[in-house]
């Protein structure tokens, strides 16, 4: 599908959808619960319902209700599937599913679309064989296969995305034996603050170092049945932020928690480093900024799902903006850091790549045609950026938005962006 944008301005209200990261955190601890548990707003797309899937196919029984999933777990016993997992887009859930599944005395199998068979794993492979995981994969990637028993001991995992120690801290107080995981270095660290938000409610034990490299871990534990309102995504709250900060008339951003976990909140304090207008209220309300975005430098190791459309922001900026210590950014669904540079260049921008960022000049953007390379992020991040720019845009592979925002078009068109979709 490609999608058609014309400069726009934009006004009224965009309640945000629930959060990629709880919900497929709270797929994944229902799964492994005894009782039933209960998700009030999850998150409706492409990869919460492929791990939804992969649940039911390993012995979750879920019914659904108006915006309410009930998950009756399996106590960490699950049933073979018969055939391969896929997790079609989905990198966390694959990451997530494969730690729990890693522990069942019968060989599971994983796969999933394209981009997911680019994604690492051999990260998390090498922290499971250790435990007594027996794996099969041809290049540390997806198609794999794990296959326990498992019962626990010390290991030591790669930080270069944080979804591999959270499989593991999902896993590892299921195990009859106590664990101990070492790191050498831990990117996204706030990634596992949300992580242990989750753990905490359920009661489960853990010791770890003030700077997340070292833990123990006691066996033996279990997680028990619940129920969660899964908060708002920030990181999908950028994307109506940048078009507030860049297109709008006074934009009210709905559903926002900021005592929750998640680290991409921090992006709203670096759009008001960057000169935007944010009234912190009831509802939060993006104003016109009263001129262009100010460029800055900004670490980004934190929040490396909000580059795109950083990058966005900053070529529509006064100034020169540095994204830095964001490595992480190039093994996403996509290479973002070189595919947003190639991009953001075909619509005029002044960019530079490091090894672990983007220097972007910033100036003004003109209309191209260009493509999302079935990058959900990028997608948005390219929409956006046509509602800011001169003349027309054309993004080729729009329906990635759907991956974790099914209503992007829709709630975009409502407050005015003038989006035609080419089918």
């Amino acid at each position: 599908m490609k999608l058609l944008v014309r400069p726009s301005r934009l006004r009224g209200e965009i309640a945000v959808t629930g959060s990629k990261s709880h919900t497929i955190r709270g797929i994944a601890a229902a799964l492994a619960a005894n009782g039933t548990s209960v998700l009030v707003a999850p998150l409706e797309s492409a990869d919460t319902r492929s791990t939804l899937e992969a649940a039911r196919l390993l012995g979750a029984k879920v019914r659904e209700h108006d915006d309410v999933w009930e998950i009756t777990g399996t106590g960490g016993v699950f049933t073979d599937p018969g055939r391969t997992l896929d997790l079609g887009n989905s990198g966390t859930g694959m990451r997530m599913l494969t730690g729990l599944c890693a522990k069942q005395s019968f060989p599971i199998r994983f796969d999933g679309d394209e981009s997911l068979r680019t994604r690492l794993m051999a990260g998390l492979f090498d922290a499971l064989a250790p435990l007594g995981c027996r794996i099969e994969s041809a290049d540390g990637k997806c198609p794999f296969t794990v296959e326990g028993p498992l019962s626990g001991g010390a290991t030591r995992v790669d930080g270069t995305t944080s979804q591999f120690l959270t499989s593991l801290l999902f896993l590892l107080p299921t195990l009859a034996e106590d664990s101990t995981v070492d790191l050498d270095f831990l990117n996204e660290k706030p990634y596992i603050g949300i992580t242990l938000a989750w753990l905490d409610s359920f009661g489960i034990r853990y010791e770890k170092s003030d700077d997340m490299l070292h833990w123990r871990i006691p066996g033996g534990q279990s997680i028990p049945a619940f129920r969660k309102v899964i908060p708002a995504d920030f990181s999908t709250a950028a994307f109506p932020l940048l078009a507030a900060a860049l297109a709008g008339d006074g934009v009210v951003i709905r559903n926002l928690d900021f005592t929750d976990a998640q680290g991409d909140k921090k992006v709203f304090s670096y759009f008001e480093q960057m000169g935007a207008k944010i009234g912190h209220g009831a509802e939060l309300t993006v104003g016109p900024t009263g001129g262009r975005l100010r460029g800055c430098s900004i670490d980004m190791n934190e929040t490396p799902d909000a580059l795109p459309a950083m990058a966005v922001a900053a070529a529509l900026a006064e100034g020169e903006t540095r994204l830095l210590n964001v490595p992480q950014a190039r093994v996403k669904e996509t290479d973002r850091i070189a595919v947003m540079a190639s991009e953001l260049g075909k619509m005029g921008a002044d960019i530079e790549e490091l090894p672990d960022g983007m220097i972007i000049r910033g100036g003004r953007l003109h209309g191209a045609e260009v493509s999302s390379f079935a990058d959900h992020r990028i997608a948005m991040a390219l929409a956006v950026a046509g509602l800011a720019a001169d003349g027309e845009t054309v993004i080729d592979g729009a329906e990635a938005a759907s991956v974790t925002y099914p209503d992007f078009i829709r709630d975009f068109q409502n407050i005015g962006a003038d989006f035609t979709v080419i089918q």
